[in-house]
């Protein structure tokens, strides 16, 4: 992906692009890469379902449940993750987590019970909490603001990359019987063990902030560090106030229950697709699971543009609040009765795109509007409510399907949720001076 060039002084052009093209594909590709293996392992439950729960005996409630559990655990270090990456180490932090979900990732492989399913998700979620808000605190350690949504877009789309190759991988995975053990098992025990690796790589290849990049010429670290430290002062300059005060701003309480309904509606979505694909189809398992990753092949192109369109225009809000309608739209048209199977899977298609989408945008807005510390305590903030609606959207749809509700209530409940999160966006109100 090509880096778009800024204005600047004539002699500070050549140094200045330079600088940004090495941050980018210094940290870009590998940031992307983690988040890969972190979706991967936070969504394989999603492939491994129908299987799973066939020969556990598991209800769409206790899957739901176990799905959902997972951001239980989560919520609990997010705030302090994001502000560790912001005083401390995101080198060390990020390797420390990697390292433990992949070995909790390897333990669900070997669960026998519901509650066992329960306590290996809940520890899965404890060990990965804190990474998003910490590689989002982390970005904003290396790029100035007019850059921000494009490096957010590159390090996001490893979440629709990694069900693209989740589904196939999962399915080829699905047929494995090794030493007693059915495939469904396998997706978690092979899945698990790159977290593990790359966890060790981060050590030595993530470098905690500019001024220490040895693999930036010295006048191209000069320039990183003075121009985000402009950016700082501008933000020093609008007043100050603690990290209580900022996480009690209305700004932030907006975008925190704007990326909670958002996100209950798009896991649901996601853990259930392979489902929904099927029952739609009366495909076979592996063809539904590898069905599944058609939405986010389409979402891989979307995500790239909306994050263009996000910095050229520097409308951070808008690009937020209107992939989140046409989430809702697309996904509450793809339950009408009697479509047939493709217009079902255009529908479902057009949907996953959208609800990938909103995030570009969205996750660029607490840095533009809260200094250092009260930013990354906020994103912090915002990921671990969020994590309540991730929770609840599992949860609560298991809970509807087993009472009986039918597919097309439970997805208008579901987009009435996206709808929800964009007015909450559209109430969001920057101060004087700074641009959403």
């Amino acid at each position: 992906m090509s880096i778009p060039t800024v204005s600047s002084l004539p002699g500070d052009l050549t140094v200045a692009n330079s600088t940004r093209r090495k941050i980018y594909r210094r940290l870009i590709p590998f940031l992307f890469s983690l988040y890969v293996i972190a979706f991967l392992d936070r969504a394989n439950v999603a492939f491994a379902k129908l299987p799973m729960s066939a020969d556990l005996g598991f209800s769409e409630a206790v899957f739901g449940l176990g799905a959902g559990i997972f951001y239980a655990g989560y919520i609990l270090l997010e705030i302090p993750g994001a502000l560790i990456v912001e005083r401390w180490s995101a080198r060390i932090w990020i390797a420390r987590i990697m390292i433990t979900w992949g070995l909790c990732t390897v333990f669900v492989g070997f669960v026998q019970t519901a509650n066992q399913f329960y306590l290996t998700r809940c520890l899965l979620g404890i060990a990965e909490g804190g990474f998003f808000p910490g590689i989002i605190v982390y970005l904003s350690h290396w790029f100035a603001k007019e850059d921000r949504g494009r490096a957010t877009a590159g390090f996001t789309m490893a979440g629709v990359v990694a069900m693209v190759i989740g589904a196939p991988l999962s399915a080829l995975i699905l047929q494995f019987d090794w030493f007693g053990l059915p495939g469904w098992r396998w997706v978690f025990i092979l899945e698990g063990v790159p977290a593990i690796v790359v966890g060790i790589i981060v050590l030595f290849f993530l470098t905690d902030h500019p001024e220490q990049a040895r693999w930036l010429q010295p006048e191209e670290r000069q320039w990183i560090v003075s121009r985000l430290e402009g950016e700082k002062q501008l933000l020093r300059g609008l007043g100050h106030m603690t990290i209580m005060q900022g996480l009690r701003q209305r700004n932030v309480l907006l975008l925190a229950l704007a990326c909670a309904f958002a996100n209950l509606s798009m896991f649901a979505y996601l853990l259930w697709l392979p489902t929904t694909i099927r029952n739609a189809s009366g495909l076979s398992v592996t063809l539904s699971t590898i069905s599944s990753a058609l939405p986010f092949v389409l979402a891989m192109v979307a995500i790239p543009i909306a994050g263009w369109s996000s910095d050229r225009t520097g409308k951070r809000k808008l690009h937020a609040i209107v992939p989140l309608v046409l989430s809702a739209v697309f996904f509450l048209l793809s339950a009408l009765p009697g479509l047939p199977f493709p217009l079902v899977l255009g529908l479902l298609c057009l949907t996953g795109a959208a609800a990938f989408s909103w995030g570009v945008s969205f996750w660029v807005m607490p840095s533009l509007i809260l200094g250092e510390s009260v930013a990354a305590a906020s994103i912090g903030f915002i990921n671990m409510v969020n994590s309540v609606g991730a929770f609840l959207g599992p949860t609560v749809t298991g809970y509807l399907l087993t009472a009986g509700f039918s597919h097309r209530q439970v997805v208008s409940f579901l987009s009435s949720c996206f709808l929800i999160s964009a007015g909450l966006l559209a109430a969001v109100r920057p101060k004087p001076g700074i641009r959403l």
